[in-house]
């Protein structure tokens, strides 16, 4: 089955700006992405779904292809992204001499820490089985059923799932896990027919943490300069 790599990567984010070809331990945000792809045992081909050509000539350098630009009503801060997913299977799909595409691998930008190994268990699970989609999850250190709360209109706190039984520890409560950025796998026809994810038969792969950082923030980006800088320490 025919397998491809999209990198989604507009130009205008806003909590790091020009987040996607920032460096990172020297090389641009969005390099990771493209070569995990393109060490991926089942993605035949990587594109970049991008707005900005600066992005795009950056994705090219790094082995990517951009067979089309974003629009840029795909390319706002409240745009939808399951949208611009299937902007990539259609746009391609018109395109006389393209080939089917069975199988759509998702590889956001925002998780440089990923593996390998995590793409190509979501596609692996994917092929396996029945699943309409593969999402990869990692532990959450906050619980719903515990310690999150939400605010009424009178500014008093309540838990965000209230329980019959009185639970005292975190441990005690239902498991729960954080969607991660890591990747996603899904079939081409679900993402055209379906309008969200949770809309279809999901299947999820565990991610351990080290591996799911999310760079949403300056914080999170210095987390994840910090990280690297101990995976690979500088040589005397």
């Amino acid at each position: 089955m025919s397998v491809l790599a999209l990198i989604p990567a507009r130009g205008g984010s806003k909590g790091v700006p020009r987040k996607n070809i920032r460096l990172l331990a020297g090389k641009p945000l969005i390099a990771y992405s493209i070569e995990a792809a393109l060490a991926s045992r089942f993605i035949d081909r990587a594109i970049v779904s991008t707005d900005d050509m600066e992005i795009a000539r950056v994705a090219k350098r790094y082995g990517a292809q951009v067979p089309f630009m974003r629009p840029q009503e795909l390319a706002r801060d409240d745009s939808d992204e399951w949208l611009t997913w299937r902007h990539a299977i259609q746009t391609l799909g018109a395109t006389a001499g393209e080939p089917k595409i069975d199988i759509l691998a998702c590889i956001p930008t925002t998780s440089p820490l990923r593996a390998v190994q995590d793409i190509d268990a979501c596609v692996q699970k994917l092929l396996e089985g029945d699943a309409d989609i593969v999402i990869t999850i990692t532990s959450a250190d906050r619980n719903p059923y515990f310690n999150m709360v939400t605010l009424d209109d009178a500014g008093c706190a309540r838990l965000v799932i209230p329980s019959d039984k009185k639970i005292h520890r975190r441990q005690d409560a239902p498991r729960v896990y954080n969607i991660t950025t890591v990747a996603y796998a899904a079939r081409t026809q679900f993402v055209l027919n379906a309008n969200s994810i949770f809309e279809g038969k999901v299947e999820a792969v565990f991610v351990p943490s080290e591996r799911a950082l999310d760079i949403d923030t300056e914080l999170d980006f210095k987390f994840a300069e910090f990280l690297m800088g101990r995976q690979n320490p500088p040589k005397d």
